[in-house]
């Protein structure tokens, strides 16, 4: 008989039939029409028989109300009854606390989802076995799978080591490992440059203006414009993706975009963007819009870009069309606003037609942050970029502002 986890398998959308699906023991069983009644009877039909095989094989798992899960409780129940905690039972109740921990703006953000993926490693090699039994050289065997055949980075295996110290930090935390565990995985040392197999990313670089140039002749508009708008006002590129006509303070000559979620919210630093007069000017045509929507959206890049492979209105003015395609999309419901990754394929795709070097759009942020530094100095480029701490910002937020401002209104 198959071995059981805790969790039951999901509820799920077949994308090409359109049907609801559930995975029981490696098979795939139809439900019915997606979202339907009979679908999700069905499901539950399926998950009670599954949970009744799954107290069967574990009767350690089983409480009298059949629909309960696994939970931290529940654990450190079995662990004062004498049952051991598998990494498998730890990384369930774990990824529940990351995905409700790792959250903004109601979305999972990329480190919840970092989380599951090195889970996923993990229990591939490890599921089955006691989680107090984990320790440095399991930790250092399941590096070096890191290293080859997956390939990563050296920075990016430090971090997932990272990720699983602090699982075991957080099971300590809630008594579901002996605090040994966690103190000696503590002793395994990151990987150095250049003493390890594991590859080096190269450091970001600056990207030349000329390169961005012959890029954004094969951009579309909207890209081009999210382009030019980074590179005036050095901002992250999550930041460009999410702004919106409200998130501005257009009173004085230089706006300020100040935004209510941002990287280093959780230190309780205030992040402010300054707009100059040149990003100003690329600015204003996305700004003829509800306050509350994005002003640069994938939806409205499409549909522009039809109506310029048609050849339709190719002499109307860029506002007009912009504004056209903004009334278009919008009628089909709220429209989602670029991210981070589907904002650097767009550059890629333009790099690609351009025949230049792929660049990413965290390196305008560097050039921005050069050029800023060498004509006002070190202080200048951590101010522009963000890159204080809650504290600096409390005591030198005058003085930051308005050399923020001097900055933007000489180069943004």
């Amino acid at each position: 008989m198959p071995k059981l986890l805790s969790r039951p398998p999901k509820y799920r959308l077949h994308k090409s039939t359109g049907q609801a699906v559930v995975s029981i023991d490696g098979k795939a069983i139809q439900l019915g029409p997606y979202g339907s009644g009979e679908s999700h009877e069905r499901y539950e039909e399926l998950i009670k028989r599954w949970r009744l095989r799954r107290d069967a094989q574990r009767p350690d798992l089983a409480e009298a109300d059949p629909k309960s899960e696994l939970t931290v409780k529940r654990l450190r129940r079995r662990l004062q009854q004498g049952h051991v905690v598998t990494l498998n039972e730890l990384a369930i109740v774990y990824e529940d606390h990351a995905h409700s921990y790792y959250v903004k703006n109601g979305r999972l953000t990329r480190e919840g989802e970092q989380v599951s993926e090195i889970l996923k490693l993990l229990l591939r090699h490890h599921g089955e076995e006691d989680a107090a039994a984990f320790g440095p050289v399991k930790l250092k065997d399941l590096r070096e799978l890191m290293i080859d055949p997956k390939g990563w980075s050296r920075k990016h295996i430090n971090e997932h080591v990272n990720r699983i110290r602090r699982m075991f930090a957080w099971a300590c935390e809630n008594e579901l490992v002996p605090p040994l565990v966690h103190h000696a995985l503590q002793s395994v040392a990151g990987l150095k440059k250049g003493r390890s197999r594991a590859r080096d990313n190269g450091r970001v670089t600056v990207i030349d203006d000329a390169s961005v140039a012959a890029t954004l002749k094969h951009a579309p508009e909207i890209v081009a414009d999210m382009v030019r708008f980074q590179r005036l006002t050095g901002a992250r590129p999550g930041e460009v993706c999410g702004l919106r006509p409200s998130d501005l303070e257009r009173t004085g000559d230089v706006w300020v975009y100040q935004l209510g979620s941002h990287k280093m919210e959780h230190y309780g630093a205030e992040r402010l963007v300054m707009v100059g007069p040149k990003a100003q000017k690329v600015l204003a045509p996305y700004l003829l819009r509800d306050p509350l929507w994005p002003c640069f959206a994938p939806a409205e890049t499409s549909w522009m870009t039809r109506r310029r492979r048609g050849e339709e209105g190719s002499n109307e003015p860029f506002e007009s069309i912009l504004r056209r395609a903004h009334q278009v999309v919008t009628k089909r419901g709220p429209i989602r606003f670029y991210d981070a990754n589907s904002y650097r394929i767009a550059i890629h795709r333009a790099c690609a037609k351009a025949g230049v070097e792929k660049w990413s759009p965290n390196r305008l942020r560097h050039t921005a942050a050069t050029e800023v530094r060498k004509q006002f100095g070190l202080e200048a480029a951590q101010v522009v970029c963000g890159h204080q701490s809650a504290e600096v910002t409390q005591i030198y937020a005058e003085r930051d502002l308005a050399l923020a401002m001097k900055v933007a209104r000489t180069v943004g």
